[in-house]
C-alpha cells in the first residue's frame, strides 16, 4: 500500500464541497486507489488530500488529481481562487458510460457553424427567423443546463416558449396526409390544432434527441444520418432552402463527430443535443409536413424513428414503474445494448445502422411509394436480425473459449470498467 499527499490552493468557501467532490471522483476513477483524507491548512492557505492505494496506480492517480485541479480551480491575478465554468461531465452514477471527467458544451461549435451558414446561404424569411431565434433560446438554456444542471420542469417550460416562437413565426403543421388509405379525404386540415401540435412536435423531438445522447457519438451520428436523409428528400421534392439548412447541420455534425466518437474528447452536452433536436424538428415542418401532396405522413417518423421510439419507450417504462416521465434511468436502448455485451463502439454502430435503415426507407417511401418502402424496410430488418444473431453467437463462443479473461480483470465479461 502506497500513500501520497497532494496540496492545492484553498478553494473559495462557497464552492469548497463541490470542488472536493469533483477531485475525489477523479481520484476514485482509478482502480485500486482511494482518497483517505482531506483537510484545510489555513496557515499556508492550501487544501491537503491524502491518497492511498496500489503503488502501480499512484502515477495515474496523481495525473487524474492534477487534471481535476486544473479543470476546477482557476488562479487569478488578485491571488484569489475561483472555480471554472463547471461545464464538465463527471461520472457519478451508473447511467454514465465514461470513467473520467470530460468537458461538455461542445455543441456550441455545431451551433455557430450552422447559424453562420444559414445566415449566409439561406434567405432570411419569417419562418427561418423564428427557427433561428428559437434555436438561440434553446442554446442559451443548454449552456445554463450544462453548467448548473437545471431541473426538468423549468427546462420544459423554456423549450415550449422557444418552440412557440418558431411556430408563431410560420413553422406550423397545418395539414397532414391521412394515414387511413380507405378514407375519401386524403388530407387532414388541423385548423386551430395546428399551433399546439406543432409545439408538441418540436418539444418532443428536441427532448428525444437529447435522451439518446448517452454514448460517445450517438446523438451526433444519428442527427447526421437524419439530416442527410432530409437533405436527400429535400433535393428530391425541389426544396433548395431546406436542403441548404440540412447540409449546414450535417456539416456541423460531421466536423464535430471525430472529437465525440469513443473515446470522446468532448461532449456536445445539452447545448448540442437539444439544439440538434430543435433544428431537425423545425426544419422537418418546413420540408416534410408542408409538402403533404408529395410526402407521406410516415416520412418524418421514419427519419427520426430511433429517438422517437426510445423516448416513447422511456416514458411508458417510467410511468408503468410509477416514476415521473422526466426522471432519468438506465433503461434506454443504448444502455440495453451495453448490458447485452456490446461495447460502446459496437452499440453505437448498431444504432447507426438502424437509423440508416429507417432513413433509407423514408427516402424510398418519398420517391418510390409505400409498397417498395415497406419491402425494403422488411428486407433490411431481416438482414439486420440475421447479422445480429451471427454476431451475438460469435460473441458467445468467444466468451466460452476465454472465461479466464473476466476473472483476471476482476469483472464480468462485457462490463464497462
Amino acid at each position: 500500500m502506497a500513500r501520497i499527499i497532494e496540496c492545492v490552493p484553498n478553494c473559495s468557501e462557497g464552492r469548497n464541497k463541490e470542488v472536493i467532490e469533483y477531485i475525489a471522483d477523479a481520484v476514485r476513477s482509478v482502480p485500486g486507489v482511494a482518497l483517505m483524507d482531506y483537510s484545510s491548512d489555513e496557515n499556508h492557505n492550501r487544501s491537503v488530500f491524502t491518497i492511498v492505494g496500489d503503488p502501480d496506480q499512484m502515477g495515474e492517480a496523481a495525473f487524474r488529481f492534477a487534471k481535476a485541479c486544473v479543470e476546477k480551480i482557476d488562479m487569478t491575478k488578485h491571488h484569489g481562487e475561483h472555480p471554472r465554468m463547471g461545464a464538465v461531465d463527471v461520472p457519478r452514477d451508473g447511467r454514465r458510460m465514461h470513467d473520467h471527467p470530460i468537458p461538455r458544451m461542445g455543441g456550441l461549435a455545431i451551433f455557430f457553424g450552422f447559424i453562420l451558414s444559414a445566415l449566409i446561404f439561406v434567405p432570411l424569411d419569417a419562418p427561418l427567423r423564428g427557427m433561428l431565434l428559437g434555436a438561440v433560446v434553446i442554446v442559451i438554456l443548454g449552456i445554463f443546463d450544462d453548467i448548473y444542471a437545471l431541473p426538468a420542469l423549468p427546462k420544459l417550460l423554456v423549450q415550449i416558449a422557444a418552440a412557440a416562437v418558431a411556430v408563431l413565426m410560420g413553422n406550423q403543421i397545418e395539414v397532414l396526409s391521412n394515414p387511413n388509405i380507405f378514407s375519401s379525404n386524403p388530407y387532414w386540415d388541423l385548423g386551430f390544432l395546428s399551433i399546439p401540435i406543432s409545439v408538441f412536435w418540436i418539444v418532443g423531438i428536441t427532448n428525444a434527441v437529447n435522451l439518446i445522447d448517452g454514448l460517445d457519438g450517438l446523438a451526433c451520428g444519428v442527427s447526421t444520418i437524419s439530416s442527410m436523409t432530409m437533405l436527400v428528400i429535400a433535393l428530391t421534392v425541389a426544396e433548395p432552402d431546406v436542403a441548404l439548412l440540412m447540409a449546414a447541420l450535417a456539416g456541423g455534425c460531421i466536423g464535430f463527430l471525430p472529437y465525440n466518437l469513443n473515446p470522446a474528447k468532448i461532449f456536445m452536452g445539452d447545448t448540442g443535443s437539444t439544439f440538434l433536436g430543435f433544428i431537425l424538428a423545425t426544419v422537418s415542418i418546413e420540408g416534410l409536413f408542408k409538402s403533404y401532396a408529395i410526402i407521406s405522413f410516415a416520412v418524418p417518423f421514419l427519419m427520426l424513428g430511433l429517438p422517437i421510439f426510445d423516448t416513447c419507450f422511456a416514458i411508458l417504462r417510467r410511468v408503468s414503474h410509477g416514476q415521473s416521465p422526466m426522471s432519468p434511468d438506465r433503461g434506454h436502448i443504448h444502455h440495453r445494448l451495453i448490458d447485452m455485451g456490446f461495447n460502446q463502439k459496437q452499440a453505437v454502430a448498431v444504432l447507426y445502422v438502424i437509423s440508416a435503415i429507417l432513413g433509407l426507407s423514408a427516402v424510398v417511401l418519398t420517391t418510390s411509394g409505400p409498397v417498395k418502402a415497406m419491402l425494403l424496410l422488411l428486407a433490411l430488418c431481416f438482414a439486420g436480425a440475421i447479422s445480429a444473431l451471427i454476431f451475438m453467437g460469435g460473441n458467445g463462443r468467444d466468451k466460452k473459449s476465454r472465461p479466464e479473461d473476466g476473472a483476471e480483470n476482476g469483472k464480468k465479461e462485457g462490463e464497462e470498467p
